[in-house]
């Protein structure tokens, strides 16, 4: 081996999150011994995770190799970004990289979740350069639905490797929102080895509407309504929110917060100076009454900060400050994700029942706070990148960026369309795809972590679907003979007082399998009850077509 090979530095882009779904994002690059973690957030569920409050990425690789990990980087604030931290923070002993806004939104997470590991931070700019011992960070300024946004560069003696984090080009956003397309091209000017980037809107053809031209529309919208307006966003988009604030005050309107998370970020991001607000406009939730409805803008998100459970509560009556009344006019001001838009619609269906009109942005009058097909290859064509990687998406839209990076010259052979764990390696020749590491998804079930897999959502499946049976039978195990039972309950399979015939043979079926049981030499517990298990099961869908959970109780006198 000469010198030059033994010189080379292997660099590794493995996913833990944020390939084939909308959100959790968490990429690991590694550069030789050292390890970098871009971005930790988070999921909420999809409808068959029954019970599950959120998602986040499973970190079983980065904890076998913590001890290389030097840190966390943050590209924005919003929770498929940072959302995971919470979670996985007390298992890893690194700094946190962040912009100002993006440090303080964590920070508020932190608290709220109850940790107190002591944790070191680090804000970084435009101007920030962080030196390691084969890297070094740079960070340039992106456009999104937040403030404080950032795109990471890792500048390695091959070229940098650059993650964008979510973003878009538009003109009409200036200050905090605004991108920075001079240290694009200086990082570009170096030569970009990887472009690693979001293709969450990459279906979509052109550019997104200016934010100044959906300001407008909104307004309009405020101007023709006559009782309340709720409005419904994400919480962490901020810019939005703004747009209301600054339309509320044009259409002498009051605005009140509904939800948790959306109260908590708008407090951190006030006290920093990122909401420019008239003395005066905000009210408390529970002052809404005392105001007439055509003065009253409620912005509504749910406890984690999405933007329909509010909306659900409020439409069934059920919300503990305001519910949906005659009259109320109802701006959904977002797109939901894929693994919402079953809850949307049927939320939608109990909005209109409830007696609100029910307003969705038009075509024209909508921005995401993603890139279109034309901004995407406008960051392709600027970071001209050797090596394409596209992420932040569903796999259709991952191949949808793949075909946009052809148009702008990548060579196909060199774009790599991954799934979470998979490992593309780079030796200082060609980058390949090598070994795949643990991936998958970490279920959070109230303050549980990892405690709920398949198995469990399985059972709530069928708890969902079919019901419960329970059997309760009580044996004398020295006299071999049963004392009390079978007692068999039903919740959410058969009405009782409608099946007993049903319920005698399901009794009488017990009592033989328990008896045949006692007759042996040896009684083995599991064997009795596995046996009750599958005799009762195949019965009971015999005669009903239906699966319920079967729990066999059975005690020792």
């Amino acid at each position: 081996m000469n010198s030059a090979e033994k010189n080379n530095v292997n660099v590794k882009i493995i996913p833990l999150g944020g390939v084939g779904e909308i959100a959790k994002n968490m990429y690991v690059v590694e550069v030789d011994e050292e390890m970098f973690i871009l971005d930790a957030g988070l999921m909420f569920p999809e409808d068959e995770m029954l019970g599950i409050d959120v998602v986040i990425p499973d970190i079983s690789y980065v904890l076998e190799n913590k001890k290389r990990l030097k840190g966390i980087f943050l590209s924005h604030g919003h929770e498929d970004s940072i959302g995971a931290l919470p979670y996985i923070i007390e298992e890893l002993n690194v700094p946190v990289y962040g912009s100002k806004l993006t440090l303080a939104l964590v920070k508020e997470r932190l608290k709220e979740k109850g940790v107190r590991k002591k944790v070191k931070f680090y804000t970084i700019n435009s101007e920030s350069r962080m030196k390691f011992k084969h890297v070094e960070m740079v960070f340039f300024e992106t456009s999104h639905s937040i403030p404080d946004s950032y795109g990471v560069s890792l500048e390695t003696k091959y070229g940098s490797i650059v993650y964008t984090g979510e973003f878009k080009f538009d003109q009409s956003l200036t200050g905090d929102y605004g991108y920075n397309m001079k240290k694009m091209y200086e990082i570009a000017e170096k030569n970009v080895l990887a472009l690693i980037s979001d293709s969450t809107e990459a279906e979509k053809r052109g550019y997104n509407t200016a934010e100044n031209v959906v300001e407008e529309h909104i307004l309009d919208e405020f101007y023709k309504a006559k009782g309340r307006i709720i409005v419904s966003c994400y919480a962490s988009n901020f810019v939005r929110i703004q747009q209301v604030l600054n339309n509320a005050v044009k259409a002498k309107r009051k605005v009140s917060f509904l939800g948790r998370t959306l109260e908590s970020s708008f407090k951190v991001a006030r006290n920093l100076g990122y909401f420019d607000i008239p003395e005066g406009l905000l009210v408390p939730s529970h002052e809404i009454g005392k105001y007439p409805d055509n003065e009253i803008v409620i912005i509504a998100t749910g406890s984690q900060g999405e933007p329909i459970e509010a909306l659900s509560t409020m439409s069934q009556g059920s919300h503990s400050v305001t519910n949906i009344k005659e009259g109320d006019v109802v701006y959904i001001l977002t797109t939901p994700s894929s693994n919402m838009e079953v809850i949307l619609y049927s939320t939608l269906n109990e909005l209109v029942k409830a007696g609100a009109k029910v307003l969705t942005p038009e075509q024209n009058s909508h921005a995401s706070g993603h890139g279109l097909s034309e901004e995407l290859k406008m960051m392709l064509n600027v970071m001209k990148p050797s090596y394409f990687i596209p992420v932040q998406g569903e796999f259709k839209m991952q191949i949808a960026h793949a075909r946009l990076a052809t148009e702008t010259g990548v060579l196909p052979e060199n774009i790599f369309l991954l799934e979470k764990g998979d490992v593309v390696s780079y030796d200082g020749k060609e980058m390949v795809s090598a070994e795949k590491v643990a991936a998958g998804n970490v279920l959070i079930d109230g303050s549980g972590v990892g405690d709920v897999g398949n198995i469990v959502l399985r059972d709530r499946r069928l708890l969902s679907e079919d019901g419960i049976f329970i059997v309760v039978i009580s044996i004398d195990p020295k006299k071999r003979q049963i004392v009390a039972g079978p007692e068999l309950q039903s919740r959410g399979f058969v009405y009782v007082k409608k099946s007993e015939e049903l319920l005698n043979d399901a009794s009488d079926r017990v009592t033989d399998i328990v008896n045949d049981a006692l007759g042996s030499k040896k009684i083995e517990w599991s064997t009795l009850k596995q046996s009750i298990r599958d005799d009762l099961g195949k019965y009971l869908y015999d005669s009903t077509k239906r699966r319920p959970m079967i729990i066999p109780i059975i005690s020792e006198i």
